[in-house]
């Protein structure tokens, strides 16, 4: 899938293309958002590589289960302009400017991985903690890149999967209704 991807990605463009990654979530109106988000991400990037939804119970806060999923993609911008281009599709889809980070979310987007670039600097972390830290995130992540290295633990992604403690983990891959053409690759 990935040799489409990228081949795509040349062609639209002669600059240097670097392969993402963005963790998805939401638990208001996930349906909507999920959908949503898959589409804005779409006519942003083109095409994506598409994991599995999984439901998960919310992390650090009483609330709803949350819909989440990751998103294998490519561009020739850098880092800190795709991870800009995420926060302001965030705020468009309803999220608050001042929401806590263990909260009730409409749409949530993190830039996990971007190529082999390792920044930590107070506003972006890359790669993203979160991806060792959380199944929700490792689990998509590993189901559509299992052999990508991870660019600090020098492991792949199904390595990393497969040596996570499971015990406790509350999610399940469900069947999600993409109501939209996404012109992704789907599950």
């Amino acid at each position: 899938m990935w040799a489409s991807v990228l081949n795509a990605a040349i062609s639209r463009n002669s600059m240097a293309v670097t392969q993402g990654f963005i963790g998805i979530g939401s638990n208001i109106e996930r349906d909507k958002h999920i959908t949503g988000s898959l589409e804005a991400l779409r006519q942003r990037f083109g095409k994506l590589l598409v994991s599995s939804v999984y439901e998960a119970e919310a992390v650090g806060f009483a609330g709803a289960p949350f819909y989440n999923l990751v998103v294998g993609f490519t561009d020739t911008q850098d880092a800190k302009t795709v991870a800009g281009y995420l926060r302001q599709m965030e705020f468009a889809f309803g999220r608050s400017a001042d929401s806590q980070k263990f909260s009730a979310r409409t749409l949530d987007l993190d830039l996990l991985l971007y190529g082999d670039v390792i920044i930590d600097d107070g506003s972006l972390q890359i790669p993203r903690t979160d991806i060792t830290r959380y199944a929700f995130v490792l689990e998509p992540l590993a189901e559509i890149a299992p052999l990508l290295i991870h660019p600090q633990l020098q492991k792949t992604y199904a390595e990393l999967w497969e040596a996570l403690p499971k015990a406790g983990i509350r999610q399940k891959r469900i069947a999600f209704n993409f109501a939209t053409d996404t012109g992704s690759q789907l599950p």
